[in-house]
């Protein structure tokens, strides 16, 4: 295993979650030999203060990834799509945060503690879910493995920093209107979003979906093998800055109890419970905010689901952090602890595939 300090770019630095994964680089403490930060021509030449240095935001272009080692991506799927491979082409591994490469047969989708042993065959390009994908495939995998799924339904509750720094400046604008007896402006989303609820995020489908409710049905099969999984979503925009939660639905093919399901929970790396209805202790999005673990409460039988086979419970994590860019990082950790930093087809490993239905 070859544990030099490796060269990191992160494309995307200027974002909410390019910022967020330099933060987790620097807690973890990654061992960063060179960190390149990359962003648009709009960005490059300004300077950012990390850790008492001073570095300069350099133009993402393809010769930018010479000499790199690890790309961490955040600058949207039109960029990932068209610099990714260059970057794969200069030597670099690309880890995406967008939405281009996910549902690629031969691209592995990865949340760190569910199928890490897909990064094995990656070649040179891995996918990092979407943020509601990520805190809930995690508990799901705990079912999965003691007492199966036939039947999933989630309704996510999602923050508004899933925008970007143009959402949350829009909701701080639009409290403030609220105060003064100012109209509120609204560009960001199609209505206000300040205490409202906004069931559409991202772009509608033809079958009724949106995109993001589309992602959560298709990546969590893919995630978790489950290729025929039923699983449907109804996601929601909320005024909240950080966090995104979920209520979840579960039909299981054996029978389980709550207490049972709270102990396979809390058996999953960075699954926290929080469940005392009597003291008022669930997970809340405000507490959640600045943690990277996912917190799970409510607990209970599903009534609607015979022989004890229903569960509901509410999930909730940070989505700048486990959402997006501390699963980076855990990926990028794992590749380096397991010396698969370069493409399979170079090491010599069978490179991943997955079969059509699991990406349909």
């Amino acid at each position: 295993m070859n544990l030099r300090p490796l060269t990191v770019a992160v494309v995307g630095a200027t974002g909410v979650v390019g910022r967020t994964m330099i933060q987790i680089l620097n807690e973890r403490e990654f061992p960063v030999g060179e960190l390149r930060l990359l962003a648009s021509g709009r960005s490059a030449g300004r300077t950012v203060s990390i850790e008492g240095r001073t570095l300069e935001i350099g133009e993402a272009t393809p010769d930018a990834f010479e000499g790199v080692d690890i790309a961490l991506f955040s600058a949207g799927a039109d960029i990932s799509a068209q610099l990714a491979p260059a970057a794969v082409a200069h030597g670099a591994t690309v880890i995406d945060n967008s939405s281009a490469w996910r549902m690629e047969p031969t691209i592995p989708l990865v949340v760190s503690q569910v199928n890490p042993d897909d990064l094995e065959g990656h070649p040179g390009i891995i996918a990092n879910p979407n943020c509601s994908t990520m805190q809930l495939a995690p508990v799901l995998m705990a079912l999965r493995d003691t007492v199966g799924l036939e039947r999933v339904v989630v309704d996510t509750y999602q923050s508004v920093s899933g925008t970007g720094a143009d959402a949350l400046a829009e909701l701080e604008g639009q409290i403030r209107a609220h105060v003064t007896g100012e109209m509120p402006v609204a560009n960001v989303y199609p209505h206000p979003i300040a205490f409202n609820a906004l069931p559409e995020i991202d772009v509608f489908l033809p079958n009724g979906y949106t995109k993001e409710e589309w992602k959560v049905v298709t990546e969590n099969r893919k995630i978790l093998h489950l290729p025929d999984l039923r699983i449907t979503c109804t996601a929601v925009r909320i005024p909240v800055f950080v966090s995104h939660s979920e209520a979840v639905h579960v039909e299981t093919r054996e029978p389980i109890t709550p207490e049972r399901a709270r102990e396979l929970f809390a058996a999953v790396p960075g699954v926290i419970v929080q469940d005392d209805p009597a003291t008022h202790e669930y997970p809340l999005a405000t507490e959640a905010a600045g943690r990277d673990e996912i917190f799970v409460g409510r607990v209970r039988r599903d009534v609607s689901i015979a022989d004890d086979r229903g569960l509901a419970f509410w999930v909730v994590s940070d989505n700048l952090r486990k959402g997006a860019a501390t699963n980076a990082v855990e990926i990028a950790e794992a590749l380096r602890e397991r010396d698969w930093i370069k493409p399979a087809a170079t090491r010599g490993a069978t490179p991943f595939s997955t079969s059509p239905e699991a990406t349909a």
